[in-house]
């Protein structure tokens, strides 16, 4: 049992990998496609609505087709499929047909997405300790990975629509020669005690997520809207409000980005010490601390340490959320993951669109209280997290590392 269950973690990280690796092909694509494609950034704009849209809808489809068939099967076919379809938008001609891509495309990445984290919270209750947020944190691999390739086949001279129909077939590749290590379809870890713990649970019950699940998915969509604030606008901000040359700029993001990775590499040693509950409130409370000081101090070397607090506070939240929706009932676990990712999601790809309406009211630095005011609502609901059923505190002692 041991030597499958490092296989599957193993796995499980090559997925995670995968995901985000074929997510940036796709973003470091971009600025090609749309002077390709010839649409302007607003109408670019529209257009990744269809991507968020796509990905809410595979998160809902594979989510239960998860519980149903395992995710042995859906996570390599969803793999598989995103693989197959990072093509399409390197083919596009015209903004009918780029649409439709992205449509495809982020369907596919959407249900790998839930699938791949559905598996990973039966790994976690395998192993009985935290080990979530280092899954999270393999995912912004995949953007370097993604950066790197890219930039080989520009100074190739590889043409979009080859550089991206390669990446996707190796990644269809990786996806078929990993499946055989994912854990099997009704797979019953052996120190969580599953059944035992779904029957005595009183957030489960036969209509559905309680309201436990939606109390989760809501907390979700305000830390991954606070993430997708900060994908958006960091840079902005240090350029608009404090006047910093764009190539200094950048370096917001940068800090955000990697205080963020840094964070969830260890976010996993931190939970299995202090809990997971522990993890959200004081991230959360780090982060409303964070974004504060980044938007009201007008010195440069405030807001770079601002956002480097902001990622590093938000960095273990999410994997909480989904850890603790898919512990609440493992049989469900993939329908509980894609209600909570799926919100998120929303979350995600509202925030810029949120705070850039907000800066036509007040300046920019003054519209992000508002993600001051989300952080701290997300710690003062982190009670939410019930230790009871923390994979931290299920089996003391830990089992050994595998």
């Amino acid at each position: 049992m041991e030597r499958s269950l490092r296989a599957a973690r193993l796995a499980t990280y090559v997925y995670f990998v995968l995901c985000g690796t074929l997510m940036g092909a796709w973003v470091v694509h971009i600025p090609a496609i749309e002077e390709r494609v010839g649409i302007s950034h607003a109408a670019l704009g529209g257009l990744l609505v269809l991507l968020g849209l796509g990905a809410f809808l595979g998160m809902r489809v594979a989510g239960p087709l998860t519980d149903r068939l395992g995710a042995r099967v859906v996570v390599c076919a969803s793999g598989a499929l995103c693989g197959a379809s990072l093509v399409l938008p390197g083919l596009a001609e015209n903004p009918w047909t780029l649409a439709g891509a992205l449509l495809v495309f982020g369907f596919c990445n959407g249900s790998l997405d839930v699938s791949m984290n559905a598996h990973a919270v039966h790994v976690e209750k395998a192993y009985g300790r935290p080990v979530m947020s280092g899954f999270h944190a393999t995912f912004s691999v995949g953007g370097v990975i993604a950066a790197l390739a890219a930039a080989a086949a520009a100074s190739a001279d590889v043409g979009q629509a080859t550089g991206m129909a390669a990446m996707g077939s190796v990644g269809i590749m990786i996806a078929l020669a990993s499946a055989g290590a994912l854990l099997p379809a009704k797979s019953v870890p052996e120190h969580g005690e599953p059944a035992q713990e779904a029957e005595a649970s009183p957030t489960v019950g036969p209509r559905g997520p309680t309201r436990r699940i939606w109390f989760l998915a809501v907390l979700a969509l305000m830390v991954m809207l606070c993430e997708g604030a900060a994908n958006d606008w960091s840079a902005l901000h240090l350029k608009d409000v404090l006047g910093a040359p764009a190539s200094v700029a950048a370096f917001a993001y940068g800090t955000f980005a990697a205080a963020m990775t840094v964070g969830r590499l260890l976010a996993d040693r931190v939970v299995a010490r202090f809990g997971s509950q522990a993890v959200l409130r004081y991230g959360a409370t780090t982060a409303a601390f964070g974004i504060t000081l980044a938007a009201l101090c007008p010195w440069m070397w405030a807001a770079f340490t601002g956002w480097a607090l902001f990622g590093l506070g938000l960095s273990g939240c999410v994997p909480q959320l989904f850890s603790a929706a898919g512990h609440t009932d493992p049989s469900t676990a993939g329908a509980n993951v894609s209600r909570v990712a799926g919100l998120g999601y929303v979350g995600m790809l509202a925030g810029p669109a949120v705070i850039g309406w907000l800066t036509h009211l007040v300046a920019l630095n003054t519209a992000f209280v508002l993600l001051t005011v989300l952080c701290a609502t997300t710690a003062a609901g982190a009670r939410v997290l019930n230790t009871a059923t923390d994979p931290a505190r299920e089996n003391e002692p830990a089992p050994s590392s595998l």
